[in-house]
């Protein structure tokens, strides 16, 4: 029998003008009246909804989650404010963590995850499980984040036993109502309203790969460890059960959601991470005896996900809801969710002037004027183009030997810089989008339909225009579109040119917005859609700056070399 949802009614009451000064734009141009904060509104609905379908026997749990927030500092004071307001509706729900709060910005670079620590101490985390990303630095790093914290860590199949800077803090069990905070176990139990929630974690296989964790921490089967811990909640009586997981929902990685969902009966809720996923609305599998309710809140702190989830009395979903609540969320230029003005104080004083400060560093120097842009960069080759495919193409070799081709989408270049120096603020500016690398698996036939989109609307400019390396191709623009591109040839070796061969296969690198189908590339979202992408993960500013800081000199002097030709021209 297939689960109903449970549907939000929406509804709006009104705020005063005073009720939301507490935003600090407010203050200057407040409307007399505000719809409730969707975190409030949504929360009311959610609850009201879920009361109505429940019946004597029946249990409603409410949980708030976030997932790959990457060190995104500048809106958490609002992200308080919409956990606080969920809360007062649900005050027994729980908050959790999909991992990768490492690494993607200065606060991170600064404060290695501590700065983001003080804030989920103060907002009252439940749980968290470990990103990829966690491992970026180390398992010393990665001790000090976890001594620190004010709730305990889950991950199933992540063994720190060998490990001596972490292994202090590991518990290879299952606990019941965990008292020490900055511990790791295999899962926990809490109760929740009176009734025990069990939460496992995992954590991907890939970030043997694609991170540091060293030779002592090792990663298990998490198939395996899944039904491990399942079977250990049953048999301590629990009958609710969450995986809070960073494997991502639909990666192509070797672990994924979907095939937990579909392979590890008994889960009731996997709360995820890895891949960025947006999901409006809350997924349901139905593979085995019970469904399992799927959610992930996209990233970089955009969203706080909310969860209503009934059982039955046999532990069984019988109807959910969820929605993300929009934490950026602007009427009239004022933000919706209102700063909380604890944590508000705590940013500006304590965090972010250093981050203001580090943004005037020098990271490198050019020697020619770096060219990106509309149009440039939307239109043709560019050194800037070069610069940043190449800086590209070396982090996806350090993680894939076999990667042999980069491509970066022109609309995400979108200034110049003048001969001189780079400063990490100009850095910013040309990629503000915060995108990460994704590793792609394509046939060379697939190659050139990508190629036949990146030139479509040319020579009008189009902000899915590929800048390549490792590749160059020419194509007409005065021929039908879809039958533009007249030649491609691949550097197979890192040196050579030879032509691209239809059936064959090419590791390639692009960002995961053009690997998910941003700019319409379709070819990219079947093989994404397929599981022939790997998301390691790395920020594109990142690796642009750790690709200048790496020539000599930290100078460069990228050129244009003919990678991509017009002969209409």
């Amino acid at each position: 029998m297939k689960v109903q949802k449970t549907l939000y009614r929406k509804f709006f009451s009104v705020l005063t003008a005073a009720a939301m000064m507490t935003t600090a734009t407010a203050a200057l141009a407040a409307p007399k009246e505000l719809p409730v904060p969707p975190a409030k509104a949504q929360a009311n609905a959610s609850y009201e909804s879920a009361l109505h379908n429940k019946d004597k026997s029946s249990y409603t749990l409410t949980i708030m989650h976030t997932n790959d927030t990457h060190a995104h500092l500048d809106n958490i004071a609002r992200r308080i404010t919409a956990i606080k307001q969920v809360r007062e509706a649900h005050p027994s729900s729980l908050l959790l963590d999909a991992g990768d709060v490492f690494s993607g910005t200065l606060y991170f670079n600064k404060y290695e995850g501590l700065a983001d620590l003080e804030f989920m101490n103060l907002a009252g985390y439940d749980a968290m499980t470990f990103g990829n990303h966690e491992f970026d630095k180390g398992t010393a790093t990665l001790a000090n984040f976890v001594e620190g914290a004010g709730f305990p860590f889950v991950s199933a199949n992540v063994d720190f036993k060998k490990d001596g800077n972490i292994n202090r803090y590991f518990n290879d069990e299952i606990k019941n109502n965990p008292k020490h905070n900055g511990e790791i176990y295999n899962g926990i139990i809490k109760k929740v309203n009176g009734e025990r929630i069990g939460i496992f974690g995992l954590t991907t296989a890939e970030t043997v790969d694609i991170s540091s964790p060293g030779p002592d921490v090792v990663f298990q089967n998490y198939l395996e460890e899944a039904k491990q811990a399942v079977k250990s909640f049953k048999e301590k009586g629990v009958n609710k059960i969450i995986a809070l997981t960073h494997i991502g929902y639909d990666d192509g990685g070797g672990d994924n959601d979907l095939t937990l969902a579909k392979e590890v009966d008994g889960i009731d809720i996997i709360v995820g991470g890895h891949t960025h996923t947006k999901l409006d609305q809350p997924v349901m599998v139905e593979a085995g005896k019970e469904p399992t309710v799927i959610v992930q809140a996209n990233e970089y702190s955009k969203f706080l996900g909310t969860l209503d989830v009934q059982f039955d009395k046999n532990g069984k979903v019988v109807s959910f809801g969820g929605k993300l609540i929009d934490l950026d969320q602007q009427v009239n230029n004022a933000y919706v969710i209102p700063n909380d003005p604890v944590a508000a104080q705590i940013l500006e004083t304590k965090y972010k002037p250093a981050v203001v400060e580090m943004q005037n560093t020098v990271i490198g120097k050019t020697t020619v004027d770096l060219i990106g842009g509309n149009p440039p960069a939307r239109t043709g080759e560019t050194n800037l183009g070069n610069l940043i495919t190449d800086g590209m193409l070396a982090k996806a070799k350090t993680i894939n030997p076999d990667t042999v081709i980069a491509f970066q989408n022109g609309g995400g270049i979108r200034t110049s810089v003048l001969a001189g120096d780079i400063t990490l603020a100009k850095v910013l500016e040309i990629m503000p989008f915060g995108n990460s690398l994704g590793i792609m698996k394509l046939t060379g036939a697939e190659i050139k339909e990508a190629l036949e989109i990146s030139v479509k609307d040319a020579p009008k400019a189009f902000g899915g225009f590929l800048q390549v390396s490792g590749i160059k191709f020419a194509y007409n623009s005065n021929q039908v579109v879809g039958q533009r591109v007249k030649s491609v040839e691949v550097k197979e070796d890192g040196v050579n040119y030879v032509p691209l061969v239809d059936s064959k296969t090419y590791v390639v690198a692009t960002n995961t917005f053009t690997a998910k189908g941003g700019d319409g590339f379709t070819v990219f979202a079947k093989a994404y859609s397929e599981g022939r992408v790997s998301e390691p993960g790395y920020v594109d500013w990142e690796t642009f700056t750790e690709y200048v800081t790496a020539q000599e000199g930290k100078t460069v002097s990228p050129s244009l070399e003919g990678r991509i030709v017009n002969l209409a021209n």
